[in-house]
């Protein structure tokens, strides 16, 4: 270790430990400040001393417990190459493994498109939001209804004739509605 590298540690070590005694609830006495300075720099040493696992990469692998193609091979399920099991979408189980999708497809070599979610699932779900109605603007649902209400008017006003029309004028006249 070199002098300016000692000097950093001791001065850093000394602005630890006098921010340390700073602290009002710290209750030391003078002959004990010595010590806590050692103890203070030897911390500061073993923090920037180099560990031997830092010296040496970990280069863990990571085997998946099934292939690629066998995880894909449901359109309702993927299986996870993590631990086996199907799931429908892998992102809450990825999440309980401490991981994202990026580093989930990194780990096991995949491409960038591989799914997290089963293709069958999230049509499903799509089927389910559009049949609800979400996605869609307010706009667009309050012009169809009232397309749609148009259409009933002019299916009444066929039948009732010319009284049917009159009728069907003032209330797109009430309704601000142009023809």
């Amino acid at each position: 270790m070199s002098g300016e590298e000692q000097n950093d540690t001791v001065g850093l070590a000394a602005a630890v430990t006098m921010a340390w005694l700073a602290n009002p609830h710290t209750r030391v006495s003078a002959s004990d400040v010595p010590a806590i300075l050692q103890s203070m720099h030897e911390a500061v040493l073993s923090l920037t001393a180099p560990t031997s696992e830092q010296a040496v990469p970990a280069t863990s692998e990571h085997t998946p417990a099934v292939s690629v193609r066998k995880s894909l091979a449901n359109r309702d399920r993927i299986i996870s190459m993590i631990d086996g099991k199907p799931y429908a979408s892998l992102k809450r189980h990825l999440t309980a493994h401490g991981l994202t999708p990026d580093e989930y497809r990194a780990r096991f070599g995949l491409k960038a498109d591989y799914p997290m979610v089963a293709p069958g699932y999230s049509e499903g779900r799509r089927a389910l939001a559009k049949q609800i109605g979400l996605g869609r603007k307010a706009v667009t649902a309050v012009e169809e209804a009232g397309a749609a209400v148009e259409q009933a008017a002019e299916a009444v006003v066929a039948k009732a004739g010319k009284r049917g029309k009159a009728a069907l004028a003032s209330a797109r006249k009430t309704l601000g509605i142009r023809s």
